[in-house]
């Protein structure tokens, strides 16, 4: 997933995708230790997946809370 695509999604889709790429991580961690798993690249791109999906929220987070510190 692109970090385009990322930025497109709602704060409910974020979350729902932040939620799927950490069981994905646990997954593929589980599937690496048992040998059924031979790609092991998947690994640094799922990390990759969920650095990206926290950095859009934690953008928004900052964008919202500027938001409400200029309101005040």
């Amino acid at each position: 997933m692109d970090i385009s695509e990322i930025r497109r999604l709602s704060d409910l889709d974020l979350q729902a995708a932040l939620l799927e790429a950490k069981q994905e991580l646990w997954k593929v961690r589980f599937d690496l230790a048992t040998r059924q798993e031979k790609n092991y690249s998947r690994l640094p791109a799922t990390r990759q997946r969920i650095a990206r999906i926290l950095t859009v929220m934690t953008e928004r987070q900052r964008a919202a809370s500027a938001v409400i510190e200029e309101a005040s």
